[in-house]
Protein backbone atom coordinates (compact mmCIF):
# COMPACT_ATOMS: atom_id res chain seq x y z
CA UNK A 1 0.00 0.00 0.00
CA UNK A 2 1.29 3.14 -0.98
CA UNK A 3 0.48 6.70 1.01
CA UNK A 4 0.53 10.04 -0.33
CA UNK A 5 1.31 12.86 2.17
CA UNK A 6 0.75 16.35 1.12
CA UNK A 7 1.57 19.09 3.93
CA UNK A 8 0.53 22.39 2.23
CA UNK A 9 1.06 24.65 5.58
CA UNK A 10 2.87 27.49 5.53
CA UNK A 11 4.92 26.58 8.11
CA UNK A 12 6.68 23.25 8.23
CA UNK A 13 6.59 23.10 11.92
CA UNK A 14 4.26 23.45 14.23
CA UNK A 15 0.97 23.30 12.16
CA UNK A 16 -2.45 21.73 13.31
CA UNK A 17 -2.85 20.31 9.54
CA UNK A 18 0.36 18.56 9.46
CA UNK A 19 0.13 17.14 13.22
CA UNK A 20 -3.60 15.58 11.87
CA UNK A 21 -1.73 14.17 8.85
CA UNK A 22 1.02 12.45 10.65
CA UNK A 23 -1.44 10.95 12.87
CA UNK A 24 -4.14 9.98 10.37
CA UNK A 25 -0.76 7.85 8.54
CA UNK A 26 0.33 6.41 11.78
CA UNK A 27 -2.71 5.16 11.93
CA UNK A 28 -3.08 3.32 8.46
CA UNK A 29 0.53 2.68 9.02
CA UNK A 30 0.13 1.59 12.42
CA UNK A 31 0.47 -2.62 12.79
CA UNK A 32 1.45 -3.24 8.82
CA UNK A 33 4.82 -3.58 7.10
CA UNK A 34 3.45 -3.66 3.51
CA UNK A 35 3.29 0.54 3.51
CA UNK A 36 5.26 2.95 1.90
CA UNK A 37 4.82 6.55 3.19
CA UNK A 38 5.98 9.67 0.49
CA UNK A 39 5.75 12.60 2.31
CA UNK A 40 5.91 16.39 0.41
CA UNK A 41 6.03 19.16 2.74
CA UNK A 42 5.04 22.29 0.60
CA UNK A 43 6.65 24.67 2.77
CA UNK A 44 10.26 23.43 3.20
CA UNK A 45 9.34 21.85 -0.89
CA UNK A 46 7.36 24.36 -2.22
CA UNK A 47 6.42 23.93 -6.23
CA UNK A 48 6.12 26.68 -8.85
CA UNK A 49 3.20 28.82 -9.19
CA UNK A 50 1.40 28.56 -12.44
CA UNK A 51 2.28 31.48 -14.22
CA UNK A 52 2.84 32.63 -17.85
CA UNK A 53 6.04 30.39 -18.35
CA UNK A 54 4.26 27.33 -17.25
CA UNK A 55 1.39 27.99 -19.39
CA UNK A 56 3.71 28.38 -22.43
CA UNK A 57 5.54 25.15 -21.21
CA UNK A 58 2.29 23.26 -20.69
CA UNK A 59 1.00 24.23 -24.01
CA UNK A 60 4.23 24.42 -26.02
CA UNK A 61 4.32 20.25 -27.82
CA UNK A 62 6.62 18.26 -25.99
CA UNK A 63 9.06 17.81 -28.93
CA UNK A 64 9.50 21.57 -29.65
CA UNK A 65 9.77 22.65 -25.75
CA UNK A 66 12.91 24.34 -24.89
CA UNK A 67 14.61 22.64 -22.22
CA UNK A 68 13.81 25.12 -20.08
CA UNK A 69 9.91 24.24 -20.89
CA UNK A 70 11.22 20.08 -20.27
CA UNK A 71 12.52 21.19 -17.22
CA UNK A 72 9.36 23.05 -15.83
CA UNK A 73 7.09 20.25 -17.55
CA UNK A 74 8.72 17.37 -15.62
CA UNK A 75 7.89 19.50 -12.26
CA UNK A 76 4.28 18.65 -12.58
CA UNK A 77 4.52 15.25 -14.19
CA UNK A 78 6.59 14.14 -10.64
CA UNK A 79 3.50 15.06 -9.13
CA UNK A 80 1.11 13.56 -11.08
CA UNK A 81 3.34 10.26 -10.98
CA UNK A 82 3.20 10.53 -7.30
CA UNK A 83 -0.59 10.65 -6.83
CA UNK A 84 -0.95 8.04 -9.80
CA UNK A 85 1.14 5.58 -7.74
CA UNK A 86 -0.59 6.24 -4.79
CA UNK A 87 -3.55 3.99 -3.14
CA UNK A 88 -4.62 6.68 -0.63
CA UNK A 89 -3.71 10.15 -0.43
CA UNK A 90 -3.44 12.37 3.32
CA UNK A 91 -3.67 16.34 2.61
CA UNK A 92 -2.74 18.86 5.12
CA UNK A 93 -5.39 21.90 4.68
CA UNK A 94 -5.54 24.65 6.98
CA UNK A 95 -8.09 27.23 5.95
CA UNK A 96 -5.90 30.86 5.18
CA UNK A 97 -8.45 33.81 4.62
CA UNK A 98 -11.58 31.06 3.67
CA UNK A 99 -9.31 29.31 1.45
CA UNK A 100 -7.04 26.87 0.85
CA UNK A 101 -3.58 27.90 0.60
CA UNK A 102 -1.02 29.38 -1.89
CA UNK A 103 0.87 26.37 -1.66
CA UNK A 104 -1.33 23.61 -1.50
CA UNK A 105 -3.66 25.62 -4.95
CA UNK A 106 0.44 25.57 -6.87
CA UNK A 107 -0.10 21.47 -5.99
CA UNK A 108 -3.45 21.45 -7.28
CA UNK A 109 -2.61 23.15 -10.59
CA UNK A 110 0.37 20.87 -10.83
CA UNK A 111 -2.10 17.83 -10.75
CA UNK A 112 -4.82 18.95 -13.13
CA UNK A 113 -3.74 18.09 -16.59
CA UNK A 114 -6.34 17.68 -19.01
CA UNK A 115 -6.03 14.04 -20.54
CA UNK A 116 -3.80 12.72 -17.95
CA UNK A 117 -5.94 13.38 -14.20
CA UNK A 118 -9.37 14.53 -16.08
CA UNK A 119 -10.95 14.55 -19.13
CA UNK A 120 -13.91 16.35 -20.81
CA UNK A 121 -16.80 13.61 -21.90
CA UNK A 122 -20.41 14.51 -23.29
CA UNK A 123 -22.07 15.43 -19.91
CA UNK A 124 -18.75 17.37 -18.51
CA UNK A 125 -15.35 16.89 -16.87
CA UNK A 126 -14.25 13.52 -15.82
CA UNK A 127 -11.89 12.49 -13.21
CA UNK A 128 -8.85 9.98 -14.09
CA UNK A 129 -7.32 9.48 -10.52
CA UNK A 130 -10.09 6.76 -9.57
CA UNK A 131 -9.55 4.63 -7.05
CA UNK A 132 -8.21 6.14 -3.95
CA UNK A 133 -8.91 6.94 -0.44
CA UNK A 134 -8.16 10.35 0.59
CA UNK A 135 -8.22 11.62 3.98
CA UNK A 136 -8.25 15.77 4.21
CA UNK A 137 -6.83 17.14 7.78
CA UNK A 138 -8.56 20.04 8.07
CA UNK A 139 -7.76 23.27 10.39
CA UNK A 140 -9.30 26.92 11.04
CA UNK A 141 -8.56 29.49 13.13
CA UNK A 142 -12.71 30.07 13.74
CA UNK A 143 -15.56 27.93 13.47
CA UNK A 144 -16.76 27.35 9.73
CA UNK A 145 -17.90 23.47 9.20
CA UNK A 146 -21.42 23.03 7.96
CA UNK A 147 -21.61 27.08 7.65
CA UNK A 148 -21.45 29.24 4.67
CA UNK A 149 -18.09 30.26 5.54
CA UNK A 150 -16.65 27.20 4.77
CA UNK A 151 -15.78 27.71 1.15
CA UNK A 152 -12.68 26.14 1.39
CA UNK A 153 -14.27 22.93 1.86
CA UNK A 154 -16.45 23.64 -1.22
CA UNK A 155 -13.50 24.25 -3.20
CA UNK A 156 -11.53 20.85 -1.83
CA UNK A 157 -14.48 19.01 -2.97
CA UNK A 158 -15.25 20.30 -5.84
CA UNK A 159 -11.31 19.88 -7.14
CA UNK A 160 -11.09 16.50 -5.90
CA UNK A 161 -14.05 15.08 -7.74
CA UNK A 162 -12.73 16.67 -10.82
CA UNK A 163 -9.74 14.78 -11.21
CA UNK A 164 -11.39 11.60 -9.73
CA UNK A 165 -10.21 11.66 -6.44
CA UNK A 166 -13.32 12.73 -4.81
CA UNK A 167 -14.86 9.24 -4.81
CA UNK A 168 -14.22 8.15 -1.44
CA UNK A 169 -12.76 11.09 1.27
CA UNK A 170 -13.21 11.81 4.62
CA UNK A 171 -12.48 15.30 6.18
CA UNK A 172 -10.61 15.83 10.07
CA UNK A 173 -11.65 19.05 11.34
CA UNK A 174 -9.94 20.91 13.86
CA UNK A 175 -11.89 24.70 14.26
CA UNK A 176 -11.22 27.66 16.79
CA UNK A 177 -7.91 27.70 16.88
CA UNK A 178 -7.92 31.32 17.35
CA UNK A 179 -10.45 31.18 19.64
CA UNK A 180 -8.45 30.39 23.08
CA UNK A 181 -6.84 28.42 24.47
CA UNK A 182 -9.96 26.67 26.00
CA UNK A 183 -11.14 26.46 22.53
CA UNK A 184 -7.83 25.01 21.03
CA UNK A 185 -7.79 21.84 23.44
CA UNK A 186 -11.48 20.95 22.22
CA UNK A 187 -10.28 20.89 18.63
CA UNK A 188 -7.25 18.74 19.28
CA UNK A 189 -9.48 16.48 21.49
CA UNK A 190 -12.47 15.89 18.59
CA UNK A 191 -9.78 15.75 15.65
CA UNK A 192 -8.20 12.84 17.59
CA UNK A 193 -11.25 11.49 18.35
CA UNK A 194 -12.27 11.61 14.73
CA UNK A 195 -8.55 9.60 13.46
CA UNK A 196 -9.16 7.58 16.30
CA UNK A 197 -12.47 6.11 14.31
CA UNK A 198 -10.48 5.79 11.07
CA UNK A 199 -10.99 2.16 10.15
CA UNK A 200 -7.10 1.53 9.59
Amino acid sequence: MNILQINSSARSQGAESTRIADAIVTKLVDGRNDVSVTRRDLASDPHPVLDEAALGALFTPADQRTPEQAARVALDDALIAQVQAADIVVIGAPTYNFGVTVQLKSWFDAIARAGVTFKYGPTGPVGLLTGKKVYVALSRGGLHKDSPTDTQLMHLDMFLKFVGLGEDVQYVFSEGHGMGAEMVAKAQASANDQIAAIAA
